[in-house]
């Protein structure tokens, strides 16, 4: 059995734990202990993208307990992916953290390898309850990180955030209550196999429990219309958290699929409409927000809706084959979305007490460079071409022939446009003297560009990017393989 598995839930416990021990004062040997389970966490995720690219499962059975009564970590090509495209974008944001911002607050080194652990967690396992578990665990970790640093905005944001993921716990507990009363299993494998020959009396139950879960994945993901706590909330939080945070969205949509795959039946018929609807509002709504931002960070965090609006509106839409576009551009826009958060936290430094609010302020230091990282950025989140946004775009509007979603999404494009044209314009033309501002530091121009870098890079190969999340959604189309694995004896 392998144990690389477990790698990513057990390298950022092990270093939070020893963060919490680590003097406080001591910043650079907290920082290389942060950023050396980053750069493992990295080499890991590639280590699992290669085991599982042969379209094999990995299940690692905790305690060697046979599942559906033990916990079990189970490994195919979408977890694989999200747990690598995790690390891809935790390094680069721990490093813009250690120019300074992990210094605003105490514990922010072990509570990013916390957020960590919650992350991957909820990517491997294959268990409801610890699905459950591991969502506290980045939550708890993400509170205090959406606080770091302080001040009256980001402590209202946080607390609304913190009540409203603490109502959306309570309803995930009653959901798997639900379920494990008419199933008498949370093995995901296991509810699979035995909602298909549930009695009469038990179906509407069970279906109510999956119409909660819809309500608090879509909480998770920021869906209509449970996503107002997130502009504010990533808007006011640091640069290295708020480009962490462009993650956890997916972490709520990625469970959504991952449930809506293997539980093909008896899924209720109103939920996946609902999804669907919902899916496109929140792209409408997310257009509206981001023409209406007053804030560089505000339109970023309404760009961030957007996504989670087209992406849900996709996998909901009941084409197959939107499946692997719609996974191309989740990690094209968790990606861009997590540097144009950096983009903007550099651009408020530049511009000293105006920070990145558009209005006209002093010259930006180190404008050209800043302004040039801007426009690249600008053209691949709307989803111009030459760059990945465009190809995951024309790939969605190729495999999801509804005229709604095909005008909502070229509409979300004009409007990312103009918001982010007015943004540009605003904050580098408008300028009425020196700045006060701070340079940007190398290391924080390096994370920024680690982040853009990966757009082009992702264009350049994007015939192999797309045959690659054709292959996850292939494995995705097949639950019955996920099923026997980890309970027919095929764990490898």
């Amino acid at each position: 059995m392998s144990h690389w598995i477990i790698a990513p839930v057990l390298i950022p416990c092990l270093a939070g734990l020893l963060l919490l021990l680590e003097v406080r004062e001591r910043h650079r040997l907290r920082r290389f202990t942060g950023l050396l389970s980053c750069a493992a966490l990295l080499a890991v995720g590639v280590v699992l993208v290669n085991q599982a690219w042969d379209g094999a499962y990995t299940v690692y059975k905790l305690g060697n307990w046979e599942a559906p009564f033990g916990i079990v970590l189970v490994l195919d090509r979408f977890s694989a992916l999200m747990v690598l495209l995790t690390a891809v974008l935790a390094f680069p944001a721990l490093l813009y953290a250690s120019c300074g911002d992990d210094r605003k607050g105490a514990n922010f080194h072990g509570l990013f390898q916390f957020q960590l652990m919650g992350i991957n967690g909820a990517f491997l396992t294959g268990d409801l309850f610890n699905l459950f578990v591991f969502f506290e665990v980045l939550l708890i970790a993400s509170y205090g990180l959406a606080l770091h640093g302080r001040g009256p905005a980001r402590v209202k944001a946080g607390l609304h955030y913190v009540v409203l993921n603490l109502v959306g716990s309570g309803l995930f507990l009653i959901a798997l209550g639900l379920i494990y009363g008419t199933t008498g299993t949370l093995n995901m494998a296991d509810v699979a196999v035995k909602a298909q020959s549930l009695p009469a009396a038990d179906t509407t139950l069970f279906s109510v429990a999956l119409l909660l879960l819809w309500v608090v994945f879509g909480l998770k993901a920021a869906l209509f219309p449970l996503y107002f706590w997130l502009p504010a909330t990533y808007a006011n939080a640091t640069p290295a958290v708020a480009a962490l945070f462009a993650i956890m969205t997916k972490v709520g949509i990625y469970a959504m699929v991952r449930v809506m795959a293997l539980i093909v039946a008896p899924i209720p018929p109103i939920g996946q409409q609902a999804l669907w609807w919902l899916g496109l509002i929140t792209l409408g709504l997310a257009c509206l927000g981001a023409l209406g931002a007053k804030r560089l960070g505000t339109a970023v965090a309404y760009l961030v809706v957007m996504s989670v609006g087209t992406l849900i509106a996709a996998f909901s839409a009941g084409y197959g084959s939107a499946l692997a576009p719609a996974l191309y551009y989740l990690v094209h826009s968790t990606l861009i979305c997590g540097a144009l958060f950096l983009l903007a936290g550099l651009v408020a430094r530049g511009r000293g007490e105006v920070g990145d609010r558009l209005v006209a302020g002093p010259a930006i230091l180190g404008s050209g460079r800043l302004s040039l990282l801007f426009f690249a950025g600008a053209i691949a989140v709307i989803g111009l071409p030459p760059l990945s946004g465009f190809i995951g775009k024309v790939g969605l509007l190729r495999t999801v022939p509804e005229p709604i979603y095909w005008v909502l999404l070229l509409v979300a494009g004009l409007c990312g446009v103009i918001a982010l044209s007015r943004a540009g314009s605003t904050l580098f033309w408008r300028t009425t003297g020196e700045s006060a501002g701070l340079r940007p530091s190398r290391r924080r121009l390096f994370a920024v560009l680690w982040l853009l870098a990966l757009s082009p890079a992702m264009a350049l190969w994007g015939e192999a990017g797309l045959q690659w999340a054709e292959a996850v959604a292939d494995q995705l189309r097949q639950p019955h393989g996920y099923v026997q694995a980890v309970l027919g004896g095929g764990a490898q």
